[in-house]
C-alpha cells in the first residue's frame, strides 16, 4: 500500500482534498471544477517571432453559483508543507478576482480570506487566515458570506460595477 507521501498531487486531490470539500456540501457536479486553465499564457515576442508562456491552470475553483467564483484551492503533494501553495493559490485567485485562497497538501487546508471578507474573530476583526483540518472545509454558504461581504464593501465605496449579488 502507498504511503500518503508517495502519493501524486493528483492522487492527493482524488482521495482526500475532494472528499472533504464534498462532505461540507459542495456539489461536484455544479460547483466544483477541477483543472481550470483561465489563461492561455503570457505573449514574448523577439523580432518578428511571438512565443507563448505556461498556460495557468488552478486545481480547484469553487463555484456558489453558476459563474460565481467564491475560492481557488491550490494542492500540493504531501513532500511539502500544507501551505506551500497558498503563493500561487493567491496569485491566481488575484488574478481571477477570487475572494478565498486556500493551499492544500492533502493533511489539512489553510485558508486565506483575502479583502477582509473572513468572519469575524472574538476580538470583533476579520479573521484573515485560518487552518483547518479535513472535517472542516468551509460550507459554500460561509464562502457565500464572505463573497457578498466584498461585494457589499465595494458597492459602499462607489466602485463603478454592479455587485453581482443585488441581482441574484
Amino acid at each position: 500500500m502507498d504511503t500518503k507521501s508517495s502519493l501524486s498531487e493528483r492522487d492527493i486531490i482524488t482521495k482526500y482534498i475532494l472528499p472533504a470539500i464534498e462532505q461540507s456540501g459542495w456539489n461536484k457536479q455544479t460547483q466544483i471544477r477541477e483543472e481550470v486553465t483561465f489563461t492561455a499564457g503570457r505573449i514574448f515576442v523577439k523580432g518578428k517571432k511571438t512565443k507563448r508562456g505556461e498556460k495557468k491552470r488552478a486545481d480547484i475553483i469553487l463555484y456558489y453559483k453558476s459563474n460565481i467564483p467564491v475560492a481557488v484551492v491550490e494542492a500540493k503533494d504531501n513532500t511539502h508543507t500544507v501551505g506551500a501553495g497558498m503563493q500561487q493559490a493567491l496569485e491566481y485567485a488575484g488574478t481571477l478576482d477570487i475572494p478565498v485562497a486556500i493551499s492544500s497538501n492533502g493533511d489539512g487546508f489553510v485558508i486565506q480570506y483575502r479583502k477582509n471578507c473572513g468572519s469575524q474573530g472574538t476580538d470583533g476583526k476579520a479573521i484573515v487566515s485560518e487552518n483547518a483540518d479535513l472535517e472542516h472545509f468551509p460550507t459554500p454558504d460561509e464562502l457565500w458570506d464572505c463573497y457578498k461581504t466584498i461585494q457589499r464593501t465595494c458597492f459602499k465605496r462607489g466602485r463603478r460595477y454592479i455587485s453581482l449579488f443585488l441581482l441574484l
